[in-house]
């Protein structure tokens, strides 16, 4: 009989003794106690199983949980003698940062200060013992709301001090989430001040720190060395490109596929899946599927984008939408399902995001919207650049959340894109006109809103604008932009998706037409009028020959629409070939 499938439980102990659908992951324990790290750093993306094994972890060292090797004795790892030997004997310290998503520092540290003061409650019982010093109960006992920053600092250091003498052990920290509050401090402004306070909590907690036994730490990104890490010496970063832990978290193929036979799914339902949720890689290891998605598919069987939607992806938008004009003309190239070869280092460095515009596919790498294809070795560069990735989108799910995005970034302007859409191939040169001073009025802030810059940057808003060409366009037809035809680049270039000569393989119908579109910015200092630069675009177009790319591809020139784009920060005018400007 098939086991329940159980949504969003993150409890080990409660997923086991429901006999929910569970994929053994406990060789994992296994790997990292063999490891004999001091400090295990685990970068994965959200959604991928973290927190699901960090309890597994507690439930199997925790002393609390002593002779519960029940709730494992189905499982991989009981197969090992000396690991039911090991099961419920050291003191657990597990800490998770996930609800510490503040818009402030203070309210950040009354956060801490609260998980903290829970923490200590926890080991109240140490107060009646033996084991602690007349300042030992003074420091407990200031471990509360209002405690100093120092106290909180060193409040996890002097606990392992406190459960080592009382169980005669040395203690497992677990940490779980710990990139959240940093990433939160980045996006509310609060990112200085901060991380010296998280430098200090490490460095006491991990770094000098004679009680832990050994300790690991899971997030979404690797937060650079510099920012938080810079005294740890003893920590070991397992990103998606180690090969350590690679089938710990996620789901492999052959475990989705044991699962779909599980539910009595069928064959052909694998493909669809795969086409949906598979494509992430880690390490050396390819086809791993996200579980979040997975679970959700055998629970109510819809592919739709399940991960995808589970946070909030504003920071990763704001930083596409605010991004260079070559930030947007590359993520157009992932649109088309192109592979980009850009330079990566996985070290996420938050603060340097605004002015480090290519710090943006290292966030995308870690959070999973991208995957490696393949990526330089240190013996393949010199110097200090970085190392080559080839990257692409990880799958379905990601490219439909992606368009889902950029169709919203629109919104604001009311109506359809599918307005300027259908106005551009019925030729309505007024319609087009009307809809893109909508948006212009609208929108085009939105595009223009980088850190440090005295002039709007108008390209940044004509390259959104063909993201949602892309998005809206893209069943039937080809968006290209920023290419060589003739002798130049054009702007943008549409022309309908076929099989067999000038047939579509659309809902486009019998529609053969293809656009050429040229942007210009007008210089008032040089044309009184907008429509000498429209003017200029479109002869532009002629004497570059932009044209020649689609007339080599079987397009005939009277089937070829040529239109010209003249933008004055929120002013836009539309021309076309051969007819009067509206």
């Amino acid at each position: 009989m098939a086991r329940n499938v159980a949504i969003g439980i993150q409890n080990f102990e409660k997923i086991i003794q429901s006999n929910c659908f569970y994929v053994d992951k406990t060789d994992f324990i296994k790997e990292w106690w063999e490891s004999n790290d001091d400090v295990t750093l685990i970068a994965r993306p959200r959604r991928f199983g973290k927190t699901l094994n960090m309890s597994m972890l507690e439930i199997f060292f925790s002393n609390k949980y002593q002779n519960r090797g029940d709730l494992f004795e189905h499982l991989n790892i009981w197969h090992y003698e000396e690991y039911r030997q090991l099961q419920g004997t050291y003191p657990v310290i597990f800490l998770s940062f996930a609800n510490i998503k503040e818009s402030t520092f203070e309210r950040a540290m009354e956060k801490f200060a609260r998980l903290l003061t829970e923490l200590y409650a926890s080991y109240a019982y140490l107060l009646k013992s033996n084991v602690l010093y007349d300042t030992d109960v003074e420091f407990f006992k200031r471990i509360n709301i209002g405690m100093s920053e120092v106290d909180a600092t060193l409040a996890i250091h002097h606990l392992c001090d406190y459960l080592s003498r009382y169980y005669g052990k040395k203690v497992i920290i677990l940490l779980d989430e710990y990139d959240t509050p940093m990433q939160e401090a980045y996006a509310h402004g609060y990112w200085e001040e901060f991380t010296a306070f998280i430098r200090s909590l490490f460095n006491a907690t991990f770094k000098t720190n004679p009680y832990m036994e050994r300790a690991v730490m899971t997030g979404i990104t690797r937060v650079s060395k510099e920012s938080i890490f810079s005294d740890l010496n003893n920590l070991e970063v397992v990103t998606t490109t180690s090969d350590k832990y690679v089938a710990a978290f996620g789901f492999t193929e052959e475990e989705v596929f044991s699962a779909m036979d599980e539910m009595g799914m069928e064959e052909k339902e694998k493909v669809k899946v795969k086409y949906w949720y598979d494509g992430f890689v880690f390490g050396d290891v390819a086809d791993i599927y996200n579980p979040w998605s997975i679970i959700n598919y055998l629970d109510k069987k819809k592919f739709t984008t399940y991960w995808a939607n589970t946070s909030s992806n504003s920071l990763i938008g704001k930083l596409i939408r605010e991004g260079s004009v070559e930030i947007k003309a590359t993520f157009e190239r992932l649109l088309s399902g192109e592979v980009i070869e850009v330079p990566v280092d996985e070290q996420i460095v938050y603060h340097n995001l605004d002015t480090n515009e290519g710090a943006i596919w290292s966030l995308l790498l870690a959070t999973g919207y991208l995957k490696v294809l393949a990526y330089q070795t240190g013996e393949q560069y010199t110097g200090n650049q970085k190392p080559l990735y080839q990257l692409t989108l990880t799958n379905q799910e990601v490219k439909t959340m992606f368009y889902q995005m950029v169709s919203d970034w629109f919104g604001a302007a009311g109506g359809s894109y599918n307005e300027f859409i259908r106005a551009l191939i019925a030729g309505d040169l007024a319609a087009m006109n009307a809809y893109m001073r909508r948006v212009c009025t609208t929108v085009f802030s939105y595009f223009d809103t980088g850190k440090g810059r005295e002039e709007a940057e108008p390209e940044r808003f004509y390259h959104g604008f063909v993201l949602g060409l892309m998005v809206d366009m893209s069943r039937d037809y080809q968006v290209r932009s920023n290419r060589e035809s003739g002798f130049g680049r054009y702007d943008v270039m549409i022309y309908p998706k076929r099989k067999n000569g000038l047939d579509t393989d659309s809902k486009a119908g019998s529609k053969t037409d293809a656009f050429i579109l040229e942007f210009k910015v007008h210089d008032p200092e040089n044309k009184k009028e907008l429509q000498e630069t429209v003017q200029e675009a479109l002869k532009q177009i002629e004497e570059k020959n932009y044209a020649a790319e689609l007339e080599a591809i079987g397009f005939a020139k009277e089937n070829i629409r040529k239109y010209g784009f003249a933008f004055e920060g929120k002013r836009v005018l539309i021309g076309e070939a051969d007819k009067c400007i509206m």
